[in-house]
């Protein structure tokens, strides 16, 4: 079972890992190093980290995601609008357009997306 609980810098930490799969642990750490500023053995602590969560493999040195970028960000959104606004859209869209008007085009487009997702 896959641990999707992960902080934002081992979400960036991610992000270099999508961005650059399939890539040696080595060329992970330099990475990281040039990216987030991390000595190796942080960098190796944290693929440990999301390995044993189920995120990352790392065989013989190779390291490759076991889960999307889409399937993460799901998740931690869902987690958002869960612990922000009580799981509720219409909160959230209101907190998000701060009283902005939005286009015809997008209020259709955002009509659009909602008839997909309806309950029937």
């Amino acid at each position: 079972m896959k641990d999707l609980k992960i902080g934002e810098i081992e979400y960036r930490f991610m992000c270099i890992v999508w961005e650059n799969e399939p890539l040696s642990s080595r060329a992970l750490a330099e990475l990281c190093a040039d990216k987030l500023g991390w000595k190796k053995s942080t960098s190796y602590s944290t693929l440990k980290k999301l390995s044993e969560k189920g995120l990352l493999q790392n065989i013989d040195s190779q390291v490759n995601s076991l889960v999307s970028r889409e399937e993460l960000q799901s998740y931690r959104s869902e987690k958002f609008m869960e612990n922000t606004f009580a799981g509720s859209l219409p909160c959230f869209l209101t907190a998000f357009l701060g009283g902005k008007k939005i286009s015809q085009k997008e209020a259709d487009s955002l009509k659009k997306l909602i008839d997909l997702y309806r309950e029937d």
